[in-house]
């Protein structure tokens, strides 16, 4: 079940319920200083479109000051092993990295995604900002964390296969054994190699040009399989997703495929109104209000 509300994120804790959520994706407005529009059709412009939303704010400042209660909201809704996932860009990461300290704590920073979208450099003025970053905060000591899923796995290279996997178990599994640290670890061929946090194989232009089936002119949209892998990595089978942010509803989707409950907010009328023809057109039963 995907539950969908017009609701500001910050009133997260009335439609989740305490300590309930595996995991809780924030996309929120990334202080880029000018309001966006959606594409209508397959050869529209975003710039005539409606207006999907309005990124500009007085002052970082001012940004921050309404980022930071929201993480609070989300930091409630968040089960003891659940992780938020805060995904922004250079514009303001570091200072949402400090503030999400201030709501988790120091020691609940595990780590960061650095996403390459792939669309290219246009500063002229020092190195072209090329990636986003999603930071990754648990809210109790230990966090799901699900590393065999094969969302997490990438093949092993062919040298290494060739190399090292030469020892077969009595289920015909190729694998090679090391031993590090006077304990021995078993890597089965058929499982790949864990993922790095630079994540480049998940193209924003998949979900963002009208070509693709995927695309819902929504702007900013994130391609299907980068939350796919982020459902996958840090909720369980039948746990619950929250978007605060839900936007044209990509989390929610990629939660219903993976066999998630998910529950989406958004202030936007015009992402209300995508998120719910996306998930009524793929066919998840849907509670939108």
């Amino acid at each position: 079940m995907i539950t969908l509300r017009h609701a500001d994120a910050l009133t997260v804790g009335a439609h989740v319920a305490k300590g309930s959520a595996d995991l809780v994706y924030l996309d929120p407005p990334f202080a880029v200083g000018i309001a966006f529009g959606a594409r209508v059709g397959k050869k529209g412009a975003r710039a005539q479109g409606p207006q999907a939303y309005d990124d500009r704010w007085p002052s970082l400042e001012a940004y921050l000051g309404w980022l930071a209660p929201r993480l609070t909201a989300a930091y409630d809704v968040l089960a003891p092993e659940g992780s938020l996932w805060l995904h922004l860009d250079h514009r303001a990461i570091h200072e949402a990295h400090a503030l999400a300290v201030g709501a988790f704590g120091r020691s609940r920073f595990l780590g960061e995604i650095i996403w390459v979208p792939g669309n290219g450099s246009k500063s002229r003025k020092g190195p072209g900002v090329t990636h986003q970053t999603i930071l990754i905060f648990g809210k109790g000591e230990e966090a799901i964390w699900n590393a065999k899923d094969p969302a997490l796995r990438e093949p092993f290279a062919a040298t290494s296969l060739s190399m090292h996997f030469n020892n077969v178990d009595a289920d015909g599994r190729n694998y090679r054994e090391r031993v590090i640290a006077g304990k021995a670890y078993r890597y089965y061929a058929d499982e790949g190699r864990a993922l790095g946090s630079v994540w480049s194989d998940c193209p924003a232009m998949v979900a963002n040009t009208p070509l693709r089936k995927e695309s819902t002119g929504y702007p900013t949209q994130k391609p299907e399989k980068l939350l796919d892998r982020i459902v996958r990595a840090a909720s369980r089978p039948g746990g619950l997703v929250v978007d605060p942010f839900c936007g044209s509803g990509t989390t929610l989707v990629a939660a219903a495929k993976a066999g998630r409950r998910a529950v989406g907010l958004d202030v936007g009328p015009l992402a209300i109104a995508t998120t719910t023809e996306r998930i009524r057109a793929a066919g998840f039963p849907l509670d939108a209000r």
